[in-house]
């Protein structure tokens, strides 16, 4: 019976119209548009990371054939705000905030097709190294970057799977 159980999931998620993203590996219609995705170089030492995080996740689905179609422009917002004051009005904890704002631009008409935000946060203590702090920063923009690549991915996996499945995206 345990055995059973997941299949019989499986055969009612597909029922209900549910269907994989990535349906097909990386010979399905989302690995394939996504492969053909150029990452536009992006400024600062978090746009390096992003660009590379994006880059990693892009070229394991190029497959190694065809040229690019789409262009994918990114801004990023990196800031840093301290809080958490002691009663010396010294500040005891930061917040890192990672935003980019991406568009997805089809190389063969040069129409935007995306335009969407994608951002997160990380909470860094204050200590009393000033190295262990900005090691702490620099660690917190690593993660962001890829937090950041992973959400531009999925918006883009669903862009693709909607366009090759003959819909446009509501955000259009």
């Amino acid at each position: 019976m345990k055995r059973a159980l997941p299949l019989i999931l499986l055969a009612s998620l597909t029922a209900c119209g549910l269907r994989p993203v990535y349906g097909g590996g990386s010979q399905g219609a989302v690995a394939q548009a996504l492969g053909h995705v150029e990452v536009v170089a992006i400024q600062g030492k978090g746009g390096w990371l992003v660009h590379n995080a994006l880059n990693d996740r892009l070229s394991a689905l190029n497959g190694g054939g065809g040229g690019k179609r789409y262009r994918l422009v990114v801004k990023l917002d990196d800031q840093i705000s301290g809080f958490g004051l002691r009663s010396d009005a010294a500040i005891t904890r930061e917040r890192r905030a990672l935003r980019a704002r991406y568009q997805l631009i089809d190389e063969v008409t040069g129409a935007q097709v995306l335009d969407d935000t994608a951002g997160s946060d990380a909470g860094i203590d204050v200590v009393s190294s000033e190295y262990a702090t900005i090691a702490a920063e620099d660690t917190a923009l690593e993660r962001l970057a890829q937090t950041v690549a992973d959400q531009i991915i999925t918006r883009l996996a669903l862009y693709a799977g909607r366009e090759q499945g003959g819909r446009r995206p509501a955000s259009q």
